[in-house]
């Protein structure tokens, strides 16, 4: 018999892949975790998984496959349950006699091929895929409707809400439970940012937010809301007998691959209590500033700036713009060991080694300009402020920046040029706006165009003439046709454009002379900086996004 492990370590060898100690050093740390060499490799990123697939493909002979070309039968799906598949990373593709042919990140997962024969009583065949397309398909087939539909069925109008259970306790799921742990992890997976339990007059409306758009996904009887809300707020830590009044509180649930810290905010209607759920991924990576968005002007620009020894910056823009994701892979572009960087935030979202974080407490009395005046006598380098929310800490964060602080927050304007104004507006003197602040970073939020279905299009002169471009240049646009992997919105993710604007001695001047925004951004454009909408259609015309997403997130003049 060959033993087919010594065969691929043999293999990922001889073919250059990765070294023997490598090897060595992944299979070590599998037997700690549990998990097969080839999902070692892939944890630790040893190896790209596009050339890991390629090397089975190619290597060991096992087929690769385009999950996007596949239409599955739910017969096929019914063969092995969404557990199974979850656990095991594993997509049932089509059966032909007693063979189930199967997509897989790991073809030598015994212990998977074994599970998923004995659900299926089928011999099993795999093929190879990425682990993302595993997922995307995962949450496509076992889609949350269905398996929310399957689980009401289930529950009785007189079902009990579920009693109190920990959070990150494995649960002994009751059919409440495993409603709302359903709709909080199918959220996670198919990248939402929020969840919305809605009651109307007739049901219960459920709706996910993903890349920034509001998605209905589900509905329940309304017998099911107060077990629902009542759930939720025991996980929250909320009064469940206080139904007339907004109440804030969070949890974390934990899985096999996640965890998600959830901040829940109730608030009462007409038809009752509705919730709103923000999940964070405390598992995701953070994002290096490269993988933001910026051009290359722009990146030099914004690096430039936050290399200064002293002074603030300011990133501007509405909720949900992307302004924390921003400011964190600014800190971890700058950490180093020798510098001492300290932030006091709300919430903290995500947590950074070698960086000191705390939270504001408004009922403990711990407010932003409090904990900033606190901070100041921690020796700190670098400060990030969560939010300047009034007078008393924009004050104190500019006097920070004054005295040799380097100090990074955020500000609701509009654009860049409306912050220096704002700050003014909000009291500060002319003179120290002038002087502390190293520049402005206003951003916004568009979507990309899914690369599966991308495809060259010819928009409207009008749309043209709108854009300010010239209808007789050669100009290529691109749009999703919509497909499986974009739910057939033609968009799969998020990207961010950026208006930055470098306070020289020019903008400085104006800003003592107390000049509207309008001056100082037409003084910003004289030294280079370019507006949202002239970054947005740059993108557009890139191919990274559609000139429909530009107008949708951009003011035009």
């Amino acid at each position: 018999m060959v033993d087919r492990s010594k065969s691929l370590r043999e293999s990922l060898v001889r073919s250059g892949l990765l070294s023997e100690e490598q090897i060595k050093s992944a299979i070590e740390e599998g037997r700690e975790s549990g998990t097969t060499l080839i999902k070692s490799i892939l944890k630790r990123n040893l190896v790209d998984e596009m050339a890991l697939i390629t090397f089975l493909e190619k290597e060991m002979d096992i087929p690769r496959v385009d999950l996007s070309t596949y239409l599955i039968d739910k017969k096929v799906l019914n063969l092995v349950p969404f557990a199974t598949a979850r656990k095991y990373k594993i997509m049932p593709l089509f059966k032909v006699g007693d063979v189930l042919t199967i997509a897989t990140v790991d073809p030598f997962d015994i212990l998977a091929l074994d599970e998923i024969r004995s659900k299926s009583r089928c011999d099993v065949e795999p093929m190879v895929a990425a682990p993302k397309d595993i997922d995307n398909a995962i949450n496509q087939y076992y889609g949350v409707s269905g398996s929310v539909e399957d689980l009401i069925r289930n529950i009785g109008p007189l079902e009990e809400s579920a009693p109190p259970i920990p959070s990150g306790v494995p649960l002994e799921e009751a059919p409440i439970v495993k409603l709302v742990n359903l709709l909080i992890l199918r959220a996670a997976n198919e990248g939402a940012s929020d969840i919305h339990i809605e009651p109307t007059e007739r049901n219960v409306r459920v709706r996910y937010r993903v890349d920034g758009l509001m998605h209905d996904v589900s509905g329940a009887p309304l017998f099911l809301h107060s077990s629902i809300i009542t759930r939720i707020k025991v996980l929250a830590r909320m009064d469940i007998a206080e139904s007339r009044v907004p109440q804030d509180g969070r949890f974390e649930l934990k899985t096999e691959e996640k965890n998600i810290d959830v901040r829940v905010s109730s608030y009462p209607t007409i038809y009752g209590e509705c919730i709103v759920m923000r999940l964070l991924d405390k598992s995701s990576v953070l994002f290096g500033l490269e993988e933001l968005g910026f051009n290359q002007a722009n990146l030099k620009r914004f690096e430039n700036a936050i290399q200064r020894p002293y002074g603030i910056l300011l990133v501007t823009g509405p909720t949900g713009s992307g302004k924390t994701t921003t400011l964190y892979a600014t800190l971890n572009y700058i950490i180093k060991p020798e510098i001492n960087i300290m932030t006091v935030e709300d919430p903290v979202e995500y947590e950074l080694e070698g960086v000191r974080q705390s939270q504001i407490n408004t009922k403990a009395g711990l407010e932003y300009a409090t904990a900033l005046r606190s901070i100041l006598r921690q020796d700190p380098d670098a400060i990030l402020v969560g939010e300047i929310r009034d007078l008393e800490t924009a004050r104190v964060a500019i006097q920070a920046a004054l005295t040799g602080h380097l100090v990074f927050s955020t500000l609701h304007t509009n654009d860049a040029a409306g912050t220096l104004t704002r700050l003014v507006d909000m009291g500060i003197e002319p003179f120290l706006t002038a002087s502390s602040v190293a520049a402005a970073v206003a951003q916004r939020l568009v979507r990309t165009i899914c690369p599966r279905c991308k495809t060259e299009f010819n928009p409207p002169d009008e749309l043209i003439q709108r854009l300010g471009l010239d209808r007789k240049a050669e100009h290529k646009f691109y749009k999703g046709k919509g497909c499986k992997n974009c739910r057939n919105t033609g968009y799969k993710g998020r990207s961010a454009i950026f208006e930055i604007l470098v306070v020289n001695n020019e903008i400085k001047e104006l800003i003592v002379k107390k000049s509207s925004d309008v001056e100082i951004k037409r003084a910003a454009l004289k030294a280079g900086m370019k507006t949202l909408r002239d970054d947005g259609i740059e993108k557009a015309l890139s191919g990274k996004t559609t000139i429909d997403e530009v107008l949708r997130v951009t003011q035009l003049d």
